[in-house]
């Protein structure tokens, strides 16, 4: 297995920004508003030195005995993070000084058993390292760097590698690769739709914290796991909501990178209330995903709220309805707390990216448009027909058709939805996005 290393410490002393430092990476969110991870998310270290990767999970702000929305939640998160780490790196604010909460911890830390390493972080540069003076009385071996400016962070990662062989920690060939982590599924929707409370549910255990408060998740949090032998991560993301309800630029950064992570991952599910109707958001990120050509899973959620069969009925006429821009994509009703609807999600998915990666050969391709124009001949623009010369497939993931003719302009977007239609039908793609496209090799004459 591959050794794992987890950052431990108070709200806002910095362990993310050192996380994201350590990977390379913007991966956490960094803000200066306190308590900004909530949830455990994981990293890769590879040291520039090529010694073997490592682990790296970074964990929210621990306040000990705290009443806060999510404190208690949180020390649960960051407690199951030490479970599984074979190493811990304490990280405080050189700045504020020691604090009752930062010997808490070690003292914690030290009853553990876990090998763990004092980062005192937030000193700048040598003039500031009279700042760590307090800390010595923790007791632990320690460091001090600048998360936010690199001071110490070379000298920081030597005495790492160093701390993880003095303890025998050392990481299997097989370690964790990004390429392993199977099929990547983004989980994707207004604040509260329940997307972290399904991610749980697939899996079984409390893996995200929840709440009925919007706005739960701020990062893009990724979690891979194994089902029947086969591997996938759920990116679970903040909550999308229109740019005017956007109150603070920490939840404008959570949702830039919700966005990005659905264009990274593989599918989309597309978590709406249903106890709601369709909002305006809602329309606007369905259009997103489908100009991205994203595929998609719509997953309308709560359907535990909704009262009699009767309801649930009129709440699949209204849904059928208004997804009618994406009918291609498949919809579940489900329900995070019954689990109803969840069983066939892994599996709907996987059949999605099957017909991504289908191929066809350029001939059966010539064959379909030749019966598809006979069925129905383009229409007359401006006293001319197009004129189809032959249809081969570009690409796949999304699947890319493309029609070569005379004009590209004589296609109407009528027409273009009849040959997008027949083209799903007769090569056997009914859930995955496609694109088609015109290329016109008509040039007007110039005249002498």
């Amino acid at each position: 297995m591959l050794a794992t290393i987890a950052l431990i410490g108070r709200p806002n002393v910095g362990k993310s920004t050192l996380f994201n430092r350590m990977i390379r990476s913007n991966k956490a969110i960094t803000h200066d508003q306190p308590g900004v991870t909530r949830d455990r998310i994981y990293g890769l270290v590879r040291p520039r030195s090529g010694a073997q990767p490592f682990g790296l999970v970074d964990t929210g702000g621990l306040v000990p005995e705290g009443d806060g929305d999510f404190e208690r939640d949180i020390m649960d998160q960051a407690n199951e993070a030490m479970g599984e780490a074979n190493a811990v790196l304490l990280v405080v604010d050189a700045r504020e000084g020691l604090m009752p909460v930062d010997e808490r911890v070690a003292r914690d830390l030290r009853a553990s058993g876990l090998p763990t390493l004092l980062v005192v972080n937030k000193v700048d540069g040598h003039e500031q390292e009279s700042l760590t003076a307090d800390f010595h009385a923790l007791g632990m071996d320690m460091i001090s760097v600048s998360a936010s400016h690199g001071y110490g962070i070379h000298e920081m990662m030597d005495r790492v590698e160093k701390f993880l062989k003095d303890n025998s920690i050392e990481s299997e060939e097989e370690a964790y690769d990004e390429e392993k982590q199977g099929l990547r599924i983004a989980m994707l929707g207004r604040p509260n739709a329940g997307k972290s409370s399904l991610i749980n549910a697939v899996l079984g255990e409390r893996r995200m914290i929840v709440s009925d408060k919007a706005g739960t998740t701020r990062d893009s949090v990724d979690v891979t796991f194994e089902r029947q032998g086969k591997k996938y991560t759920f990116v679970d993301t903040a909550g999308v909501r229109r740019r005017t309800r956007i109150t603070d630029s920490l939840e404008q950064f959570s949702i830039m990178k919700a966005l990005k992570a659905s264009q990274k991952a593989q599918v989309a599910v597309l978590v709406l209330d249903g106890t709601q109707t369709l909002s305006h958001q809602d329309k606007r990120l369905i259009n997103f995903l489908d100009r991205e050509k994203t595929p998609i899973i719509v997953a309308v959620n709560k359907t535990d709220l909704i009262p009699g069969r009767g309801e649930l009925d009129k709440l699949k006429e209204h849904f059928t309805q208004e997804l009618s821009i994406i009918k291609h994509a498949p919809v579940v009703y489900t329900s995070a707390l019954t689990k109803a609807g969840l069983g066939g999600l892994l599996p709907l998915a996987e059949k999605i990216i099957k017909e991504c990666s289908l191929r066809v050969g350029t001939g059966q391709l010539n064959r379909i448009m030749q019966a598809v124009i006979d069925r129905h001949q383009p229409p007359v623009v401006k006293r001319r027909r197009a004129k189809f010369y032959y249809l081969t497939q570009a690409d796949t993931l999304p699947p890319t058709f493309v029609f070569f003719l005379n004009d590209s302009k004589l296609i109407p977007p009528s027409y273009a939805r009849y040959l997008e239609n027949q083209v799903r039908k007769l090569v056997g793609i009914t859930m995955a996005p496609i694109l088609i496209r015109f290329k016109g090799t008509h040039k007007k004459r110039t005249k002498k």
